[in-house]
């Protein structure tokens, strides 16, 4: 019992640590995206300085799921935290002009490995502390963190365009490295175990994994986050501000109230699709992700053809993208949930780490893609690749293990 009174504080310090590390992370890319578009960046430029932000995140998420099996997810934690407030100081310190662009995309290629950092260590921790025979816990429990998570990522993009707008560019960043240096004091002075025991005979190979359930997971995923990015991480807010003259503050709050509502359904997950659940007597396996990506197709596609047949385009993106949300929401913290249920029990960072290496290469795909196809062709192009994206998610999608009783994890452990 003392054990599992101090993984909990530890858990505890992870979750805190890892949502002011996500409010910084979404204030700041609010801070950077706004700051050189109004600079006269093109969206295809401005894409590129979150370039490395996920390239980055592809390496870290590799090479970070075998550090925290060699090191443990403390030393993880605190490494990510630490970055940060590197990458935050940089953005904060102008450069030379001629150095701005890559001294920014380098600011970023920081700022997501600590994002990721975090992200992996928290993720992981959720596995150590649920009993294995309780898979309806851990999905509400996965379920919560996630929606969290990405309901403070809302907040930090308002508290990116409030700060903005208020404070200025370099006053906002050192705020934000204020918060985040509270965070890791914490992590140093009250967590005084390791979460977890560290493995010192891991290899790195052990990081590509043989179980074709999370390989199939993580092809999914790829599509999935391409197919959301393509069109929101440039194309929406340069749409808003650009052709409808929205202020910092509507498109910063707009997208921050998506977000925060996006966050919510995925922490509601479980209760909304309880209903389902109670008549199979099960929780989710992978005939729900690949329904629930059917489903989410529709949305982009229908917001696409609603603006082509001259319907107001304002009007047809916010209800589309509030629909299109929910819909992603319960898709996303299903995969969330999945992932785990299919983790090999002694081989979790190192999955959860080669899970989300895929997460990274989908936003990275639709970071790019965002920027270069609204300037080639406009909202509409990114919306019907996003159908596209999504349909390919669906399809991956069918050959993920279905029920075997009463859990997927029976059926999880037999490509283990």
């Amino acid at each position: 019992m003392q054990r599992s009174s101090a993984d909990l504080r530890n858990y505890a310090l992870v979750t805190g640590a890892y949502w002011a590390d996500t409010l910084a992370d979404g204030a700041s890319r609010m801070l950077v995206l706004f700051y050189f578009f109004e600079r006269g960046y093109s969206p295809f430029k401005v894409a590129m300085l979150f370039l490395f932000y996920e390239v980055f995140g592809i390496i870290t998420n590799l090479v970070g799921g075998f550090l925290a099996a060699r090191l443990g997810l403390r030393a993880t934690l605190i490494g990510g935290l630490s970055v940060q407030l590197v990458a935050l100081g940089m953005l904060a310190v102008p450069p030379a002009s001629w150095l701005v662009v890559p001294y920014v995309m380098a600011a970023q290629a920081l700022s997501g490995i600590a994002k990721d950092l975090t992200k992996m260590s928290s993720k992981s921790a959720v596995k150590l502390i649920v009993p294995e025979d309780a898979p309806g816990t851990l999905y509400k429990w996965v379920a919560i963190l996630t929606g969290s998570k990405n309901a403070l990522k809302g907040v930090g993009f308002f508290v990116g365009a409030l700060l903005l707008s208020v404070v200025g560019f370099r006053v906002a960043l050192a705020m934000l490295a204020g918060m985040i240096a509270i965070a890791l004091l914490g992590v140093l002075t009250l967590m005084r175990e390791d979460l977890g025991r560290p493995d010192a005979t891991a290899k790195f190979r052990h990081m590509f994994s043989n179980n074709p359930a999370v390989n199939r997971l993580a092809a999914a995923r790829v599509f999935l986050f391409a197919s959301r990015d393509v069109w929101f991480v440039v194309a929406l807010p340069v749409f808003f501000r650009s052709e409808h003259d929205w202020t910092f503050w509507q498109a910063g709050g707009f997208l921050a109230l998506w977000t925060i509502g996006y966050g919510i359904v995925q922490a509601s997950a479980p209760r909304l699709l309880r209903k389902r659940s109670e008549d199979h007597g099960t929780d989710p396996d992978g005939g729900t992700a690949m329904r629930l990506a059917f489903v989410l197709a529709v949305w982009p596609a229908a917001i696409a053809a609603a603006i082509s047949v001259g319907a107001d385009p304002v009007l047809s993106v916010v209800i589309g993208l509030l629909i299109f949300g929910v819909v992603f929401a319960l898709n996303s913290a299903v995969h969330s949930y999945l992932i785990l249920a299919y983790a090999d029990g002694d081989k979790v960072a190192m999955n959860v780490g080669f899970y989300y290496m895929a997460n990274a290469g989908g936003r990275l795909i639709g970071t790019v893609l965002s920027g270069a196809v609204y300037m080639w062709q406009g909202l509409s192009a990114c919306l019907w690749l996003s159908a596209a994206f999504i349909l390919a998610a669906a399809v991956v999608s069918r050959g993920l293990p279905e029920r075997r009783g009463r859990s997927p994890l029976g059926a999880a452990s037999v490509g283990a």
